[in-house]
């Protein structure tokens, strides 16, 4: 579709055919799309995956890896096979040449992100916790689990990050903890703001926290997004949307809890993490 203020070329007539075309007028460049068209292609993709389970068909844990309101998979996600490499032959040299966690101890000042420099963070305080389950229920005990975000203006501590808000000096935005006995991770951190994004016009991603959690290695790691209840930018937001099922997306968003509240200190939420099985928590599958 053509913007309305482009200037678009009348068809010549057929005696003109040879006319010098640089004096017909220039074409604008298409402008961003609006919120109106992406919004038509999610409700589309929902609906015939509503169709697809109500025919009995199978019900994807994950999203597709090329969902195409979410223009960037277009071009990022993988389009040939998995490729055998030798070190699956020997699958400890996949081991020693992965990433390490760290150059230190896991520590619990890693876990709260509001006392990790001199000063305070702003924002409200907040209070996240959950359990990390197999689909049998069962604990995952010494579970490495990592987070990132951003602050409460919506903004990374990231030098790519270009949002024109304010860095806070005293957040950095990164925290890790292990699983105890009973599965459970605990973090204090304060909750992160909207921010920007250009996958279309005047596109914003809900207020979230992104999750890392590694198995017995490094390439069992999955990553995943934790959102907030009533976030009013829920219906808009395409990478939530790419998750189809509407249960499954339901369980991407945490739960206010007031047991967890600590009284004039932190508000308090509840999210736990299944690692597969039906209840599986979503992930961002090779993206």
């Amino acid at each position: 579709m053509t913007p309305p203020s482009a200037s678009v070329a009348p068809a010549p007539p057929a005696a003109t055919a040879h006319a010098d075309p640089a004096a017909a007028p220039a074409t604008s460049p298409p402008g961003p799309e609006p919120q109106s068209a992406i919004d038509r292609e999610i409700a589309a993709l929902h609906t015939a995956a509503a169709h697809a389970r109500t025919a009995g068909g199978p019900v994807p844990a994950h999203p597709g890896r090329d969902f195409a309101p979410y223009r960037s998979t277009r071009l990022r996600h993988p389009v040939q096979p998995l490729a055998t490499i030798e070190a699956l032959r020997d699958p400890e040299a996949v081991e020693l040449a992965g990433p390490v966690f760290g150059g230190t101890d896991v520590t619990a000042l890693d876990a709260d992100l509001t006392r990790q420099h001199a000063g305070e963070p702003l924002g409200e305080r907040i209070t996240v916790t959950g359990r990390v389950r197999d689909r049998a229920g069962r604990p995952v005990r010494g579970q490495l689990v990592e987070i990132w975000q951003a602050n409460a203006a919506g903004r990374y501590a990231h030098r790519s990050d270009r949002h024109p808000a304010p860095l806070d000096p005293n957040f950095t935005g990164v925290g890790r903890c292990l699983t105890d006995d009973a599965g459970r991770y605990t973090f204090t951190t304060v909750r992160p703001g909207a921010y920007p994004w250009r996958n279309h016009h005047n596109a914003w991603r809900p207020a979230h926290i992104h999750f890392s959690l590694f198995g017995t290695a490094f390439t069992q790691r999955l990553v995943t997004q934790m959102y907030f209840p009533g976030d009013p930018l829920f219906p808009y937001d395409p990478i939530l949307a790419s998750c189809t099922d509407p249960r499954a997306r339901a369980r991407l968003v945490c739960a206010y809890d007031p047991e967890l509240a600590r009284a004039e200190w932190s508000l308090g939420y509840r999210w736990d993490i299944v690692l597969d099985g039906p209840a599986v928590t979503w992930t961002e599958e090779d993206r």
